[in-house]
Order: C-alpha cells, then structure tokens, then sequence
C-alpha cells in the first residue's frame, strides 16, 4: 500500500506497516497471479511499500523496479532487499519511458488525487502493448468508518475531507481508456479485513492510515475523535476480540 503520489497527508511509518498493518502487502498475492510475470521481463512495481511484493516480483526471474513517494519506506526496502533495484519516485511523474512490460499496484493508486497525471505517467513508462496490473481502493472501500469519522467531526464543527480516492469499476475504465490502456478485466469486491492488535486495532489503523481523514479535528480532539468512532462501529464492526475493517477492492488489467 502506499503513498504513490506525496499528496496524501500521512506519515509513513515503515516498522509499523510491516508490523500490524502487514495485511497490505500479504493481500498482494491476489492480484500478483493476475500479472503473470515471467523471467526477463522488466516490471515496474508502483507504490511498492518495504519492498515485500517487490522481491516476490524478482523471484520469478523478472527485472523488478519498486518506486515509492516515502523515503522512508524506499529506505527500509532498500536496506532489507539490497539484491532489487528501489528507486523513490511521484507516481504522477515517474522517470521512464517505454521502459517496462509491466507496470504492478497494489494497495496504493488510492492515495492518489490526480489520478489523470498518475495514468499519463504509467502509461510512458510502459512499451507499447505492455499491461498494468493493480489493485486499489474500490467505490465504497472503508464506508463504515469514513462516515463515522465525518459523523464525528461535523458535529464538532469541523469540514470532513475525503483523502482517498475510491472508484466505481465503470468510473476508472473510462480513466484507463482515456490513457490509452484497453480494460482485458475489472472487478470490485468486498474484502473484509481483521486488524490486527486487539481492541486497539481500529484506533491503530486511523493512527497509520488515517492522518488526512482526520487532518479537520485538531490534534488534542484527535483521541476523543477516534473514541466516539470506536463507540459508533463497535456493535457491527467488532467481535470482542478483533475489529474488521469493510475493505472494498478494485482490481483490474489493462494493456497499454
């Protein structure tokens, strides 16, 4: 997951995503089948994280580059896969062109706002008749804690903003189509995910993930904010034990 653009507003923390929020990566498997990489291709792992997916990437015989926004997710990478090529790059303004038979996401194109700057940069860094495989945040990912939140902040006064960008199957196809790309496969999915750590959990995942949504409330209303939104999902969206997060995923092919 990740921090594909420097317009999220979060804080990245490496040891804590590799930690309790390791789900991010762990899902990528999914969707790594559906890119089928095959030795001596050259692939472009975009929002790649610690690197994780990346590595699995160069298993298969491929030439895997991740890029990243977050120095700090590059330089954990870095430091734990010296053997795959990192490199700490916008997503909206990637430094190839006609470089790679691939282009892989996973868990990071969301974070990104200026989706048509991201597509166009893709989209060069790709050969002709190259595929962009990825997974992202799909239309109605996180619902149930999104309007806790902005529940939350309205009534203390405060205007919700929306950091993600979470699209509907037929709203991104177009978006591709625009680019160039022919859409081969495109489906969203509910997915629901445990958090990990307990009754902490949810409160982990908004520390972690959750900085621009509740970027309005300021910081000493922070912990009272996330209280009453604990207070709101517990009945639905916690066990006793363990909360679930409603993850909705879009996941798509598409050829250059």
């Amino acid at each position: 997951m990740d921090h594909t653009g420097g317009d999220d507003g979060n804080q990245w923390e490496a040891s804590a995503y590799d930690g309790a929020h390791s789900f991010v990566f762990e899902y990528g498997s999914g969707v790594m089948s559906l890119l089928e990489a095959e030795a001596g291709e050259r692939v472009l792992d975009v929002g790649c994280g610690t690197g994780h997916l990346t590595a699995e990437l160069a298993e298969t015989g491929a030439s895997v580059v991740g890029v990243d926004s977050a120095a700090a997710m590059i330089e954990t990478a870095r430091c734990t896969y010296p053997q795959c090529a990192f490199v700490q790059a916008d997503a909206r303004a990637l430094p190839f062109e006609g470089a790679f038979d691939a282009v892989f996401s996973n868990a990071a194109l969301h974070w990104v706002h200026e989706q048509e700057r991201a597509l166009a940069s893709i989209a060069k860094a790709l050969r002709p008749g190259g595929r962009f495989v990825a997974e992202m945040g799909g239309a109605g990912n996180v619902a149930a804690i999104v309007d806790a939140v902005t529940d939350e902040l309205a009534q203390r006064g405060h205007e919700p903003v929306e950091p993600w960008y979470f699209p509907s199957v037929g709203e991104y196809a177009t978006l591709l189509e625009t680019h160039g790309f022919e859409v081969r496969y495109a489906t969203l999915f509910d997915r629901p995910t445990e958090l990990e750590e307990g009754a902490d959990g949810l409160a982990n995942w908004l520390e972690m993930f959750g900085d621009g949504l509740l970027a309005p409330a300021p910081p000493g209303e922070r912990e009272a904010v996330v209280a009453a939104v604990e207070d709101a999902l517990r009945g639905e969206q916690f066990d006793g034990d363990t909360w679930t997060a409603d993850y909705r995923r879009l996941r798509f092919v598409a050829v250059a």
